[in-house]
């Protein structure tokens, strides 16, 4: 239970950085921050193990900068869509 929560707060952690970090305005809503945030985490941790950064001596600065990074990228590719969800298209 402790850890769906967890990875909730960090999500919401994560997607609020990133959000911060992105220049102009993101039209999403907090959930989809943070579900944006929890992907960015998981996909952040799988990058950093796949080049062998994951456990570091201290805080995983690498780790934490590739979660902000990969849900900054997530965010920016997504906010247009939600943006843009329900405008119809001109009919021709």
């Amino acid at each position: 239970m402790f850890q769906i929560l967890w990875s909730l707060i960090a999500g919401l952690v994560i997607g609020g950085i990133a959000r911060l970090l992105l220049p102009g305005k993101q039209a999403i809503p907090l959930w989809l921050t943070m579900l944006l945030g929890i992907a960015g985490a998981f996909l952040g941790n799988g990058i950093a193990s796949w080049i062998g950064v994951r456990h570091t001596g201290g805080v995983d600065w690498i780790r934490h900068i590739l979660q902000i990074g990969v849900a900054m990228a997530l965010i920016a590719a997504l906010a247009p869509v939600w943006a843009n969800r329900g405008k119809s298209r001109a009919r021709v």
